[in-house]
């Protein structure tokens, strides 16, 4: 009769039980991955979806604003007309790509979500069709 070998720290399993009781990557694995909203079905509401290209076109429009006031201060003002002519032209290009930015993310988002959906659709069809 064989005596299984005994492990360094003084257990008495066999390599494979060890092994079975260790390899649990893959449940971690899903556990820890990004895409959480997968494996759960909580709906979300419109602000959680789109709350951050909301926040971008309106820092990014806000500057933009402001660029064009400072702009429009280099023409009127004499004092510091230098400092306005160059830092106006800067807060308005730096507020138009933030704007076109945020609104070029919202349709993307929009495809996203219309993806998913589907997705979701044909996996309760596979389920429905192929667990009978």
């Amino acid at each position: 009769m064989e005596i299984p070998p005994k492990s360094p720290d003084g257990s008495e399993r066999s390599p494979q039980s060890k092994e079975l009781v260790t390899s649990n990557t893959a449940s971690t694995l899903c556990i820890s991955s990004r895409s959480e909203s997968v494996w759960t079905s909580a709906s979300r509401t419109r602000w959680d979806i789109y709350h951050k290209p909301i926040i971008v076109v309106s820092v990014g429009a806000a500057i933009f604003l402001f660029g064009i006031v400072i702009t429009s201060l280099s023409c009127f003002q004499i004092k510091n007309k230098n400092i306005y002519k160059m830092c106006g032209p800067a807060l308005l290009s730096l507020g138009l790509m933030l704007l076109v930015c945020g609104l070029v993310w919202i349709p993307i988002i929009r495809k996203k979500q219309k993806q998913r959906q589907k997705s979701q659709f044909l996996q309760t069809l596979k389920s429905f069709f192929f667990n009978r």
